[in-house]
This record gives C-alpha cells, sequence and structure tokens, in this order.
C-alpha cells in the first residue's frame, strides 16, 4: 500500500454478502473509463475527465497499485475502494493517517453497496494494520457522502474550503477490543 507500511499486496479477494473487493484486471478497463469520465460520480470531485483522453491514457489493467480494491458484483466492476496514506498537502489533521475514498457507477448508488465495501476495506484494514486511524474528506454538499461517513463512524474534525467548496474532513478512530 502506498506508504502504508508493510501491508502485503494484493491481500486476497475480500468477500461480503454481496460483493467481492479484488485487485483490478484488463476487464475493468472500461468501468475505470466509465466512472472516471461520469459528470455524476464527478460532481463534487472537480469534474469529469475526458474520455478520449481517459482512452489514450488508461493503462490496460487500470489503477493496479496498493490500495486500490475494484468493487465487483456479480462479475462486473461498480466501483473503486482507495486506501493510502494522507498527505500534508491535504490537512494537517490528515497527514500520515490512512484516507479512504471510493467511488461508484451511478447505476450502483443507492443498494448500500459503498457501505457494504467500504466497511468491508476497513475492516481488512484494521486487521492489517491494526490501531491505525482512517480519516476522510468530502464536500459539505455530497448528502451522501456525509450520510456514508456517518454510518461508517467517522466524526468531524473539521471544515475547510477547497476547490470552492466546504470540505469535511472525519476520523474513525481504531477500533480497540474491549477487555
Amino acid at each position: 500500500m502506498t506508504g502504508l507500511g508493510t501491508v502485503a499486496w494484493p491481500p486476497a479477494p475480500i468477500k461480503t454478502e454481496r460483493l467481492v473487493l479484488r485487485e483490478s484486471e484488463a476487464r475493468d478497463r472500461t468501468a475505470f473509463i466509465e466512472l472516471h469520465a461520469s459528470p455524476e460520480v464527478h460532481t463534487y470531485l472537480g469534474g469529469p475527465r475526458s474520455r478520449d483522453e481517459l482512452e489514450r491514457e488508461m493503462p490496460e489493467v487500470p489503477e493496479q497499485w496498493p490500495g486500490s480494491f475494484v468493487v465487483d458484483l456479480d462479475g462486473a466492476m461498480i466501483g473503486q475502494i482507495l486506501l493510502r496514506r494522507a498527505t500534508e498537502h491535504r490537512r494537517p489533521a490528515a497527514a500520515g493517517k490512512a484516507d479512504l475514498g471510493y467511488l461508484f457507477l451511478p447505476s450502483a448508488w443507492g443498494f448500500g453497496y459503498a457501505a457494504e465495501a467500504c466497511a468491508a476495506a476497513l475492516g481488512w484494514l484494521a486487521g492489517a494494520l491494526p490501531g491505525e486511524p482512517v480519516v476522510l474528506t468530502t464536500q459539505t454538499a455530497n448528502v451522501s457522502s456525509m450520510r456514508l461517513a456517518a454510518k461508517l463512524g467517522f466524526t468531524e474534525v473539521e471544515r475547510f474550503e477547497a476547490w470552492d467548496a466546504e470540505q469535511w474532513l472525519g476520523m474513525r478512530s481504531p477500533v480497540t477490543p474491549s477487555g
């Protein structure tokens, strides 16, 4: 994982009730292009990239790097979970912590897949790096993302302005076994 220590990558696929989190494969390329070219997906992320540019630049096996999980439903990619080390150019409160990100195709919205996939990724991270705090940043205007952050146990650290919009930084403290 990018800067998250000596985590073995890729992990074995992570299975949930409905989904599989796995490493990307060549068959995911079209879905990655759709994900990054979607105006709906990028409403709160600075806008979509051009499909032509993505077609030219997207490698045969996209986003195959430590911390990037494909979210697979019935053998097809519906989204991506990202776990990476937050850098200082983000927010001082986030620097050095594990940073959770997620993108889902609009056709997969509203079914609880993001909550299920993020919870599974966070569970995997807790096993791989016990005691690791996790941060998440979203625009306050992104009501669905704010709701998901709360559902996953993130609590507000701060709000700040970036990209001409109010951003929300939340943190999820490590789960400690009760004795």
